[in-house]
C-alpha cells in the first residue's frame, strides 16, 4: 500500500510539474503574441533560424508551420546600416558587449524598408568560445523612427527660419543704421553750407541717399513678402548696376575720405541671386574698405569681376590697414568681432556678409596684409557654365 501511495505521490507531482510548465509556456506564448515583440533562435552549426510567428509578421517572412527557415539576413538590411549592424554584432560574439543590439532598416516583401530594433545574445559556446546559438528579439520601431524624423525635419526648418529672422534683422539694422549716419552728416553739413549752392549740393546728396534708402526698404519688405516661397525671392540681377547704386549710396563717404574706387566689372554679368543680399553685401564690403583706410594714402578700392568654366568670381581690393590673419584669421567671419577698436565697430558686416554670400551656395574668402591692404573675393558657382 505505501508503494501505491507513493506512486500515486509521484503522479500527482508529475502531474502538478507538467501543469506549471504548459502554464508557463502558455504566458510566455501570450506575452509574446500580445506584446508585439518577435522570437528568434540562430542555430550556427546548420545556419537556420528559427522565428515566433510574430517575428514573421515584424520580418515580413512568409509565415511556415515549422517556423525554421534558411533566412539571408544580410541581404534584406540596408545597405547604409549593414556596416554598423555588422559592428554591433561582431563586438558582441568577440564577447567584448553584453548583448547585440542594433536599430536598422529591413527590406521588406514590399520593396519598402522599415526599422525594426534586434537585440541578440549568445547563449551557447563551443569550447574555442565560438557561437554556436544566439537567440533574440526583434521590435517593429518604424512608426517611432518616422515620428523621430518629422520631428528633426521640424527642428531643422525652426532652425533655419531662426537663421532668416536674424539675418533679416541684422540686414535690417545694418544697412538702414549707414543711411541714418548718411542722413546725419549730410544734416551737419547743411548747417555748416556758407550759401545757397552749398546748401542745394547737399539737398541733391539727401535726395540720393532718400532713394538709396526707398530701394533698401523696398528689399526688405520684398524679403518679408516673399520669405514663405521656396525661392528666397531670387531675382536676375544686373552686377553692374548693382555696384553703381551701391557706390552712390555711399557717395557721401567716398567723397570725404577722398577715395578712389576702380571698377572692373565684366559687361552684361549676372547672377541670380536675392537683391536685398547682395546690396547688403556690396554695401559691407564697400564701406568696410572705406571706413578701415590707411591714414598714410589715399584709400583705392577696386571691384573686379572673372567668369571662369566654374565660378562666377568678384573681388574687392583695398589698399587700408589690413588684417593680421596669422592672429584673427580664425574670426574674421564671426559673428562680434572686431580688429581695429574701432568704436562704431560691431562685428556683424562680415558675418552677414558670409551668411548672405552662402545661402546662395558661394563662397567669401580673404587675403590681407597688415598696413598693405586686403582682398576679398567671392565665388559664386558658374550655373550657366
Amino acid at each position: 500500500m505505501n508503494k501505491i501511495s507513493n506512486t500515486y505521490e509521484d503522479i500527482n507531482d508529475y502531474v502538478d510539474y507538467n501543469s506549471k510548465i504548459i502554464i508557463d509556456n502558455f504566458i510566455s506564448k501570450f506575452a509574446l503574441e500580445n506584446s508585439n515583440i518577435g522570437v528568434w533562435d540562430f542555430n550556427a552549426l546548420n545556419r537556420t533560424v528559427n522565428y515566433s510567428i510574430e517575428a514573421q509578421k515584424i520580418l515580413d517572412l512568409e509565415q511556415l508551420d515549422d517556423q525554421t527557415q534558411i533566412y539571408n539576413w544580410q541581404d534584406r538590411i540596408h545597405p547604409e546600416d549593414l556596416e554598423n549592424v555588422l559592428k554591433n554584432l561582431k563586438i558582441h560574439l568577440d564577447n567584448k558587449a553584453p548583448n547585440y543590439v542594433s536599430e536598422h532598416r529591413i527590406l521588406t516583401r514590399k520593396g519598402t524598408y522599415k526599422w525594426i530594433k534586434d537585440i541578440g545574445k549568445v547563449v551557447t559556446r563551443d569550447a574555442n568560445g565560438k557561437h554556436i546559438r544566439i537567440i533574440g528579439t526583434i521590435i517593429d520601431i518604424d512608426k517611432r523612427k518616422k515620428q523621430e524624423s518629422n520631428i528633426t525635419e521640424k527642428q531643422s526648418v525652426i532652425k533655419k527660419q531662426n537663421e532668416k529672422l536674424k539675418n533679416f534683422a541684422f540686414i535690417a539694422t545694418h544697412n538702414l543704421k549707414s543711411h541714418a549716419a548718411n542722413f546725419e552728416s549730410l544734416l551737419n553739413f547743411y548747417d555748416e553750407a556758407k550759401n545757397d549752392n552749398e546748401k542745394k549740393e547737399v539737398i541733391d546728396y539727401l535726395k540720393t541717399i532718400s532713394n538709396s534708402l526707398t530701394k533698401t526698404i523696398k528689399g526688405l519688405n520684398r524679403i518679408v513678402s516673399t520669405e514663405s516661397s521656396k525661392d528666397n525671392n531670387i531675382e536676375t540681377i544686373d552686377v553692374n548696376s548693382f555696384v553703381n547704386d551701391a557706390i552712390k549710396a555711399l557717395e557721401i563717404k567716398i567723397k570725404n575720405t577722398g577715395t578712389i574706387i576702380n571698377k572692373d566689372i565684366t559687361s552684361n554679368l549676372s547672377l541670380e541671386q536675392n537683391p536685398a543680399y547682395f546690396e547688403s553685401i556690396l554695401q559691407n564690403l564697400i564701406s568696410n574698405a572705406i571706413k578701415y583706410r590707411h591714414k598714410d594714402r589715399t584709400p583705392v578700392i577696386n571691384i573686379k569681376s572673372q567668369i571662369t568654366e566654374d565660378h562666377i568670381i568678384i573681388s574687392f581690393n583695398d589698399n587700408g590697414l589690413g588684417i593680421d590673419l596669422n592672429k584673427y584669421g580664425n574670426d574674421i567671419f564671426s559673428l562680434y568681432k572686431t580688429f581695429h577698436n574701432n568704436d562704431n565697430a560691431e562685428g556683424v558686416g562680415l558675418y552677414l556678409t558670409k551668411n548672405q554670400v552662402e545661402a546662395f551656395d558661394g563662397v567669401i574668402e580673404i587675403e590681407s596684409q597688415v598696413n598693405i591692404g586686403s582682398t576679398f573675393t567671392i565665388k559664386y558657382p558658374n550655373k550657366k557654365a
